[in-house]
Order: structure tokens, then C-alpha cells, then sequence
């Protein structure tokens, strides 16, 4: 809780923060306006690898931004099916359970490319292709590419991480 509390402090006086996906490490990092770190979450991108085209399950690289923030007062660990609050919930698996299923659940971070031809417009479109960060019911799998395209977080992870960004920051995906 104390943590939660500094990291909640030191966010509110922050007027700008980007975030940093690191496929390599197969972590997120949110970072203020002078890149310093604020904190540092596990993640699972691609089980496919990383790629921008349509179609492909891969992990889009490249300079995002968050487009739409969905699911402020879902509940933990509610099922989102078209981005859209279902109302049930989903069964938390620690273990290292693939799932026929890709549920997203507690919160949906939606991203937009902001690079012509490769993350935005035509068949590489991030936003067109419904690119989230957003939490999972695999949480066995954090750590490991295991997702069908997005950024998958612990269900604790994303809700924090949504309560400290905004529409409009920065997410650059790096291998």
C-alpha cells in the first residue's frame, strides 16, 4: 500500500509521462517527463513475435500513444469482450495455462502509431488492428510471450497503470 501511495504522490505532480515496453526484458516502464523511472511492471507481449501487419498476432514496435483508456470502474478481473464491460469474471490462472480463450479484463489501455506506414494507416494500423495493454487471466504467463498481439499485465499491474497515465501518453514498443 505504501508503495502504491508514493507512486500515486510522485504521478500527481507529474504534468507528462511515457511509457516504454521493452519486449527484450519483457517489461513496461513508466517514466516522467525527464525519464525518470517511476516504476517498472513484468508484461507478455507476442507469442507470435513482433510485427506490424494485420492479422498476424504479432507485437506492433514503435512510437504509440494512448488513444482511449476503457474500464474505469470495471471491477478486477471483469471480462471485456469488443471493449465493452461483460459484467463476468474471469478465472485467474498462476500457473503456466495457454488458454484457447485471449480474454482482456480490469483495464483497457487502447493504442494509436504514430508512424505513417508503419504502426498507422493501411494493413500496420495499431489502432485498426486493437492493440491494447491490458490485464489477463494468464497471469502464469506474465514474463513470457504468450499474448495475440497486445501487452498483457497482472490484473494489479494494469489498474495501476491506468490510474497513473492519460490519454495522449507516449508508449514506445522496443525490442
Amino acid at each position: 500500500m505504501r508503495k502504491y501511495f508514493f507512486i500515486l504522490l510522485v504521478a500527481s505532480y507529474m504534468s507528462y509521462t511515457d511509457i516504454l515496453v521493452d519486449i527484450s526484458q519483457q517489461r513496461l516502464f513508466l517514466l516522467d517527463n525527464g525519464g525518470t523511472l517511476i516504476v517498472s511492471y513484468p508484461i507478455s507481449s507476442s507469442y507470435f513475435g513482433e510485427g506490424q501487419v494485420e492479422n498476424s498476432f504479432k507485437t506492433p514496435l514503435g512510437k504509440h500513444v494512448i488513444k482511449q483508456k476503457i474500464g474505469s470502474d470495471a471491477s478486477k478481473n471483469i471480462i471485456f469482450k469488443e471493449r465493452i464491460n461483460t459484467g463476468r469474471y474471469a478465472e485467474i490462472h498462476h500457473t503456466d495455462y495457454d488458454s484457447d480463450e485471449d480474454h482482456v479484463t480490469s483495464r483497457i489501455l487502447w493504442l494509436e502509431g504514430l508512424e505513417e506506414g508503419f504502426n498507422k494507416g493501411g494493413n500496420v494500423d495499431s489502432f485498426n488492428r486493437y492493440i491494447y495493454i491490458h490485464g489477463t487471466p494468464e497471469e502464469g504467463l506474465i514474463g513470457k510471450k504468450a499474448s495475440h498481439g497486445c501487452i498483457r499485465m497482472f490484473n494489479h499491474d494494469v489498474i495501476e497503470l491506468y490510474d497513473l497515465v492519460q490519454e495522449g501518453t507516449k508508449v514506445n514498443i522496443v525490442l
